[in-house]
């Protein structure tokens, strides 16, 4: 089954609208309340804290963006939401407050992120918080186990594979061969039965992602497209783009 046409219609801005040269941090409020401004759909990471809450980050560790460390699925969400950042006075919000915050002004796709352990609860925590949003939304994972956990606990949201043609770099070192397999070529598509794919704009065009498009009519968007070479094979290959680091 194809998306519908309010995901492909507008570009997606990737972790929010962020400009950290202007203090706009990525998945932070100040991103998303200038992706609305800019009428963009909204992509958001979601990670589990200690007590089951689905909290809005990128990364599995903090470090990166945030002057604490340690790992998010370790404390609890009343302790990332104190979490001091390093380029804003802003603070992590939960998926909730997120809902709260858009109130369906403009489509959000969430993608969960995993540590490929077969934990659901990332999942059950977010079918928890969509039962009661009104607006446009989608649910993606690289993760295969996660895929299917969207179309078993919601059944009824669009959900998709996040995907590249290969993950063999870097990125992808702390995954064993076989769990890095599962994910290639799209196989577990039968199984979880995507609406739309979100695929690697350097690594299009390939086969599985023209199939899935062409043949079994699912929607295709580029990520992460940052130039105007990457924005030009969006528009050959994909039917939008998720991008960041200018405004379209």
């Amino acid at each position: 089954m194809r998306a519908p046409d309010w995901l492909t219609a507008r570009p997606v801005a990737h972790r929010g609208l962020h400009d950290i040269s202007r203090g706009i941090v990525e998945n932070m409020p100040g991103a998303v309340q200038a992706a609305i401004a800019g009428n963009f759909s909204i992509e958001v990471d979601i990670q589990l804290s200690s007590d089951g809450e689905a909290m809005v980050h990128h990364d599995h560790e903090l470090g990166r963006l945030t002057e604490a460390a340690g790992a998010l699925v370790e404390k609890t969400a009343a302790e990332l939401k104190a979490v001091a950042f390093k380029d804003t006075a802003e603070r992590m919000m939960s998926l909730s407050d997120l809902c709260s915050m858009v109130a369906g002004r403009v489509p959000l796709v969430i993608e969960v992120k995993s540590h490929f352990d077969g934990d659901r609860n990332l999942v059950k925590r977010m079918a928890e918080v969509l039962a009661s949003y009104q607006g446009p939304a989608v649910g993606m994972s690289f993760d295969p186990d996660q895929v299917l956990a969207l179309r078993d606990l919601l059944p009824s949201l669009l959900r998709g594979i996040v995907a590249q043609r290969s993950y063999e770099d870097e990125y992808w070192a702390y995954l064993n061969q076989e769990q890095r397999d599962s994910m290639l070529y799209l196989r577990h598509g039968f199984q979880t039965q995507p609406h739309f794919v979100a695929f690697k704009v350097d690594h299009l065009p390939a086969p599985a992602p023209w199939i899935a498009r062409n043949v079994l009519g699912c929607a295709l968007l580029g990520w992460t497209v940052r130039t105007t070479e990457q924005r030009t094979r969006v528009g050959q290959y994909a039917d939008q783009m998720i991008f960041e680091g200018f405004v379209p």
